[in-house]
């Protein structure tokens, strides 16, 4: 079953990331100064990844796939993985259209 994980990275800031079923990260978060703002922007995943125009398909520099997901406001609320084909990142959109709504949170 895919699942948020909410943690506290070396500099005490509160992130989080989506997983999926097989434990692949699908989503990762920026940094949160409050475990309040961390657990909003799980929120603001569930919310916005049902809406396609929220996901900003990227390429970077070095031609991988990769995308954010953002909330309406225009501020990216999470970023995938580098993936090596366009069909692979649209793999990524769907799973977290699919698995964000209803994933657990788990504090590791």
């Amino acid at each position: 079953m895919a699942k948020f994980e909410m943690y506290q990275d070396s500099k005490k800031e509160y992130r989080f990331r989506l997983k999926a079923s097989n434990g692949q990260k699908i989503l990762a978060s920026e940094g949160y100064s409050a475990k309040a703002g961390c657990e909003n922007g799980i929120e603001s995943v569930r919310k916005n990844s049902q809406d396609d125009s929220r996901f900003e398909r990227k390429k970077s520099s070095n031609n991988k796939h990769y995308f954010n997901l953002k909330a309406t406001n225009g501020q990216v609320i999470g970023t995938s993985e580098m993936y090596e084909s366009a069909a692979g990142m649209e793999n990524g959109i769907e799973s977290v259209k699919t698995n964000a709504p209803k994933a657990p949170v788990e504090e590791v």
